[in-house]
């Protein structure tokens, strides 16, 4: 896109009383943003919501923003951050399909719609506890590991614990912060968010010097709803701002929306089991429970091709056609060239799952080999491998189909 037409867009987004609604609607009605920018008071009145008075504001305000839009652009470029408009090819799709999908996005990184739109949003609290912290490094790698992006929002506590979880199997992450990109909040994490933007981006719609201020975190939140397929919830007190994040992807986006349990009897879940009791999420365990929830949307954004590019026919030719998935479509998407129908097998025994097998999954099988079924203690002390460790490597192993649970069992899919 070239200057003037960039310059035109942060016009429209610096301009006071528009927003990302009203300006959808100016750009229905003028077909460009440098036509909107143009246009007279007695031009906006035609517009859908701006009436007399606000015609006349927008007009004064857009007439006062070129130069500060020149001089956002010329800050943007020397801090390294590409301004991504509405109509640029790059503006992920998933946000591009909402009614207030933010007017520009500021980006530190690269997105990548063809992977990120394959996405789950992990948050919970700030001053969450060392379970919380487990589960959101534990989600954020195995679904990292699945081949989604890990959405989150940059935040201390659950958020960082997501973002490090995909990095450290070097995933995709996306941090959508709540300030503009020449301000690092929090302070503590300008390493973490250091790499974040070489393995996905930090994102955010605030303008490059917006200081991180209350009220902004909501509207990041619906950006983190917006750029998912879902939200999975850790460990949010009744006060915790994802759950302002959950309440926007269920009832404005239409996303998925997971709780994770934790203690009854902690504040810090309070806001959780709420959503499990009352608000319709779905109870996870096991970053596989994400996987299941979300392939039916993922498949949505493929329709028509997924067949041939996501499964793998492994049927012997009598069995339900339900088996003849192996794997997930998040696991199967990243191969390349596209997986093809692989060729019949005498039986699932013999099934071979698409992706490679690491020491620690070796060691597990090689474990379960010996006995019927084990449980994650006694597997633990057979291949030496830390508790942590052995349940990714295990979520790994069953969105494969090489193990399966039973109650609290595992053995060796047959």
């Amino acid at each position: 896109m070239s200057d003037a037409g960039t310059i035109a867009w942060l016009r429209l987004h610096l301009a006071e009383g528009l927003g990302p609604v009203r300006t959808r609607r100016l750009l229905e009605m003028f077909g460009n943003a440098t036509a909107a920018c143009e246009a007279s008071p007695a031009e906006l009145r035609r517009v859908e919501g701006i009436g007399e008075k606000l015609s006349l504001s927008i007009a004064a305000s857009l007439a006062r923003t070129h130069e500060r839009a020149e001089r956002e652009l010329e800050l943007a470029r020397s801090e390294g951050v590409a301004i991504i408009c509405r109509d640029d090819a790059r503006y992920p799709s998933l946000l591009a399909a909402l009614p207030d999908g933010p007017v520009v996005l500021y980006v530190r990184g690269s997105l990548d719609d063809a992977r990120d739109k394959y996405a789950a949003a992990i948050v919970g609290s700030r001053g969450c506890t060392a379970y919380g912290l487990e589960q959101g490094a534990r989600f954020g790698k195995a679904l990292a590991q699945a081949g989604l992006t890990i959405v989150s929002g940059g935040a201390a506590g659950i958020d960082s614990a997501a973002h490090r979880g995909a990095l450290d199997v070097e995933g995709r992450t996306v941090a959508v912060m709540g300030c503009g990109l020449c301000h690092v909040y929090p302070p503590q994490n300008r390493e973490l968010f250091e790499r974040v933007a070489k393995h996905g981006a930090i994102v955010s719609e605030f303008s490059m010097e917006t200081p991180p201020r209350e009220d902004n975190f909501p509207k990041r939140n619906r950006i983190i709803s917006g750029l998912s397929l879902g939200v999975v919830v850790i460990e949010a007190g009744r006060g915790s701002g994802s759950l302002i994040t959950a309440k926007i992807a269920a009832e404005d986006h239409g996303r998925e929306v997971m709780a994770i349990p934790g203690r009854v009897d902690s504040p810090s879940s309070a806001g959780t089991l709420d959503l499990l009791k009352e608000g319709g999420a779905h109870l996870v365990t096991e970053p596989g429970d994400v996987i299941g929830i979300l392939e039916l949307p993922a498949r949505h954004l493929d329709a028509g091709k997924h067949a041939d590019r996501y499964v793998a026919n492994t049927s012997t030719g009598d069995a339900a056609e339900d088996d003849i998935v192996t794997t997930s479509l998040f696991t199967q998407r990243e191969n390349k060239p596209p997986a093809k129908a692989a060729p019949q097998v005498p039986n699932a025994q013999q099934r071979e799952p698409a992706l490679p097998i690491s020491e620690g999954q070796r060691a597990i099988l090689a474990s379960l080999a010996e006995r019927d079924s084990a449980t994650l203690e006694e597997l633990s002390r057979s291949t030496n491998l830390p508790v942590a460790t052995l349940r990714s490597e295990l979520t790994m192993l069953e969105i494969t189909r090489r193990v399966k649970r039973e109650g609290n069992r595992i053995s060796r899919a047959t």
